[in-house]
């Protein structure tokens, strides 16, 4: 097992190596999920203005009753 983790004495290059494509990969793999939830919350936030203001706009005013 020593003699795997060495990597024949390469292990300085290799392991770091591994490190950096794992969390390239963990990256990879997290963006997309991190943008659909920041763009449903946005759209969420979008629409509910949307809402409100429609609302303002069919409620009549007190002024003209």
């Amino acid at each position: 097992m020593q003699s795997f983790l060495a990597m024949g004495g390469y292990a300085v290059y290799v392991w770091p190596a591994y490190s950096v494509f794992f969390i390239v990969l963990l990256i990879d793999w997290l963006a997309p999920l991190l943008r659909r939830r920041r763009l449903l919350r946005e759209l969420r936030a979008r629409m509910a203005r949307q809402d409100a203001r429609k609302e303002r706009t069919n409620r009549p005013s007190a002024a003209s009753t």
